[in-house]
């Protein structure tokens, strides 16, 4: 057991009764409903309770709160120790909600779920993103620190706050949590404290089929400080001793250059009769006879279901009033710090409001025409730097590749404890280069927990082909709308020598399909510019940038029949046209772009009139109304080609019925970018061809033309509408 070294705490009888009655609302939400999980939530009953209501600071009253603590359950199916909680604490959630647990349109739906019930910091269910998450917060409330308030000693700003993680042995299993948590070690987060439920059971019942490692170890090895808290006396007995587990966070908490870690051993699904310690407990309901036997176990009335005593909701909603109390001082010495800090001050609520300063696109850079060009890697990089000085919030950086990715801004110093620094990256705890190490998955999580956290934008990159990695993070970003900003370079078989391990085929249209995501392919550096301009204007919804190791040419702007770059932020626009109703309509993104000018040529001399159209974005052509959309690619023009380097399944909604794709269908190989596009028909003369067999298809088909078709899913979900 811990050592008991911190105040005596107060634990009433009526704090103990509140503890059973989570236990008893866990038992009876599950068996109303008739699926779900409650053993955890009933064991994790005292120390969820603990946090809530004698640890963590908070105002049930304003669950956004700036100076409050975070809660992050990354055990999400467990959404029952979270949801009552809330409801005992008082933040919107009442019994009902309990009742309609896992229901059509309840605040209480199978797993947390971010924007939808008040209090729930981050959406959690697939296993070990939680922790991830948690890592991005402590992260971002150092940075926001120290754009706020770094001279202040530690412990003693507004902006110090903690986060509180309870995460079960499957998200300790999941790699992401791992990749999280050995960053964290190393990034010294002592503002986090993760609370692991050592209870040995999952779906498949005993651990010890999958999971026998020396967990705490581990956790020691990463660099944390790590502390045991045995309910179970080794086996010996079983004693929920709430002060040991309390003495052993506020130990933790002392510990201000390492993170937490808190082994906490219990037995799943305590008290119950005959389930408890088993995967029965686990993940589904414990029947009408078991859960009458644990209530009278616990001295309740078997034949009462959601009992709530007036005096136990009465005694846990006075963490409303304690709660009030806390924000009107920290409210009150906000206002006697604005006066000394005005321009801090001014960002704390610009940013607040995700809002951009004014003339902010002035930084942007441009590029004048040249038939070379320029990687759209190195011009995201040139976007970085000159908008860095300008944009304290936007801050990020790669997965080991910022070479490669060019996401480091030039001057800015890396966010690291200073001892950590090296002679090509110098830094403090306070920059804003962020060096993930290879670790993909845990960066999308942290990405996620950073933007969850506060106003700040932040930037991960890596190769396209290793989006992979990231998919899961990703896809919970938009499913929460959250703005984080992928820089995915390498992104075709363009990346050449590397070969067909490194040179993403399927992953655009793949990436395509996640609703809520922007997948965003600009064609040349002042189309990247643009396109991180309308990304930014964008704060609610994750954007891919798909960005070319290869250099491409940049294009004139505004003269010589060519576009400005005003429209990229629909997504697509016509950069290249023809004297009247164009024969067929070129559609090219990325580094296919110039061959579509090119093919577009070509065609000229042939007689044939071809308008191109750059399409950086689908997803932002697709929120066009419909007289924009018919502006660019016309429902009567029935004649399109598509080209892109990558399989075509995108782009069959846009081309229409008799349309074209050049694409490839298959694996690259390991070859110099020029050969793989001429061997695998990447090419102008395909485009060509392509060209005149959907003018002749087109010839063929009569009736009214076809709109390109906009994508069949999107950001809002059945939640969302209701």
């Amino acid at each position: 057991m811990t050592e008991k070294t911190s105040p005596k705490l107060e634990w009433t009888e009526l704090d103990k009764r509140a503890v059973d009655t989570v236990r008893v609302l866990a038992m009876d939400a599950v068996e109303k409903v008739g699926n779900g999980h409650p053993g955890t939530a009933m064991s994790l009953a005292p120390a969820a309770y603990l946090l809530f209501q004698k640890v963590m600071r908070h105002n049930p009253a304003d669950p956004h709160w700036a100076g409050r603590d975070r809660f992050v359950l990354s055990a999400g199916h467990s959404s029952l120790t979270l949801y009552i909680q809330l409801y005992l604490a008082g933040f919107g959630l009442e019994l009902d909600d309990l009742k309609a647990l896992r229901t059509w349109g309840s605040k209480t739906p199978g797993h947390p779920e971010y924007r939808h019930t008040p209090g729930v910091e981050t959406t959690t269910g697939p296993l070990g993103q939680g922790v991830g998450n948690a890592v991005g917060m402590a992260m971002a409330a150092r940075r926001e620190r120290g754009l706020f308030d770094r001279e202040s000693a530690k412990g003693e700003s507004l902006f110090d706050h903690h986060i509180y993680v309870i995460a079960s042995d499957g998200d300790l299993e999941e790699g992401v949590s791992s990749e999280a948590s050995s960053l964290a070690g190393h990034q010294q987060l002592g503002n986090l404290t993760v609370i692991w439920d050592d209870n040995k059971i999952s779906i498949e019942d005993d651990t010890n089929i999958a999971f026998s490692e020396d967990v705490a170890a581990r956790y020691a090895a990463y660099g944390w400080d790590v502390r045991t808290v045995d309910w179970t006396n080794g086996g010996t007995g079983y004693e929920e001793d709430v002060q040991a587990l309390y003495d052993a966070i506020e130990a933790g908490n002392a510990v201000t250059d390492k993170p937490s870690f808190i082994q906490l051993r219990t037995i799943i699904g305590w008290p119950a009769a005959t389930k408890k310690g088993t995967g029965k407990v686990h993940g589904n309901a414990l029947g009408a006879e078991e859960v009458a036997a644990t209530k009278e176990i616990l001295g309740w009335d078997p034949a009462k279901d959601f009992e709530v005593a007036d005096d136990v909701i009465a005694h846990t909603r006075e963490a409303i009033e304690r709660g009030q109390a806390l924000q009107d001082a920290w409210n009150a010495e906000f206002e006697k710090w604005k006066v000394g800090h005005t321009e801090q001050a001014e960002l704390i609520d610009r940013l607040s409001k995700r809002e951009l300063p004014a003339g902010w696109q002035d930084a942007l850079p441009s590029w004048e025409p040249d038939a070379k060009g320029v990687a759209t890697r190195a011009a995201s990089g040139e976007v970085l730097t000159k908008l860095a000085p300008g944009l304290p919030e936007l801050w990020g950086g790669s997965a080991d590749l910022a070479g490669s990715n060019n996401t480091t801004p030039k001057g800015e110093p890396s966010f690291i404890p200073a001892e950590r620094s090296t002679d090509e990256f110098q830094g403090d705890e306070y920059g804003r280069v962020l060096h993930f190490g290879i670790r993909e998955h845990g960066m999308g999580a942290i990405l996620n927990g950073i933007a969850q956290h506060g106003g700040t934008r932040p930037y991960g990159g890596t190769f396209l082909v290793f989006s992979d990695y990231m998919r899961p993070s990703v896809r919970l970003a938009a499913l929460m709308k959250l703005p984080v900003t992928y820089v995915w370079t390498h992104d075709s078989i363009g990346l050449g020598e590397d070969g067909p391990t490194h040179q993403p085929i399927e992953h655009l249209s793949a990436l395509r399909a996640i609703p809520g995501l922007d997948v965003v392919r600009p064609g040349d550096a002042n189309e990247t510019a643009a396109a991180w301009a309308a990304i930014l204007e964008h704060t609610d919804r994750p954007a891919a940038l798909a960005l070319t190791r290869q250099n491409v040419p940049t294009f004139p702007r505004g003269t010589d029949g060519y576009a400005t770059t005003e429209n990229v932020k629909k997504g697509a626009y016509t950069l290249l046209d023809t004297e009247g109703t164009p024969d067929v309509v070129l559609i090219g993104t990325g580094s296919e772009l110039q061959i579509a000018v090119e093919a577009r040529a070509k065609l000229a001399e042939e007689g044939i009139n071809a308008r191109v159209v750059s399409m950086p974005s689908r997803e932002w052509f697709d929120e066009q109304d419909d007289a924009y959309r018919e502006s660019v690619i016309p429902a009567d023009v029935r004649a399109r080609v598509s080209v892109e380097a990558g399989i075509a399944q995108s782009w069959h909604a846009v081309v229409g019925d008799a349309g074209r794709s050049v694409s490839i269908e298959h694996y690259g190989a390991s070859a110099a970018y020029q050969t793989l596009y001429d061997e695998f028909g990447i090419t102008t003369a395909a485009v060509v061809q392509a060209a005149k067999d959907s003018i002749a298809t087109a010839a063929g088909i009569s009736g009214p033309g076809v709109p390109p078709k906009r994508a069949s899913s999107g950001p809002v979900g059945p939640a969302d509408a209701a």
